[in-house]
């Protein structure tokens, strides 16, 4: 697949894909005898991954050592593991945080709902 292609299928523009690929988040993608980029299943993987990884916040330092390890071969698989496993605490502990920032928004909506919002009618004399 063309660059565009891909930008369009996973609606990420050309230039991040390319930024991608130079900062080694992505390993290099397979090009056509005249240079250009043919993103194969391999390639869109990648990419399919990196961009689930970065929308849950992954670090994109963490994930260029991923690919770097990987490019490296089977023998580093436990510290590509290791990776993984430290980036997975660090999601869950901002799911904590999110999930105790959407409690207490919900709780200040109730109050609103049951307290506030009738308080007001009163004043405005309703």
């Amino acid at each position: 697949m063309t660059i565009a292609e891909v930008s369009k299928k996973f609606d990420i523009t050309a230039d991040t894909l390319r930024y991608y690929e130079r900062i080694g988040l992505i390993p290099p993608v397979p090009r056509t005898k005249s240079g250009i980029r043919d993103y194969d299943d391999v390639s869109c993987g990648w990419i399919e991954l990196m961009k689930c990884m970065r929308s849950a916040g992954v670090q994109i330092e963490a994930l260029i050592e991923y690919v770097a390890l990987f490019q490296q071969g089977p023998d580093t698989a436990p510290a590509r593991k290791a990776i993984l496993v430290e980036q997975r605490e660090q999601l869950l502990q901002r799911m904590e945080t999110m999930q105790r920032s959407l409690d207490r928004l919900n709780q200040k909506i109730a109050n609103y709902e049951t307290q506030l919002l009738p308080r007001e009618q009163e004043l405005i004399g309703k």
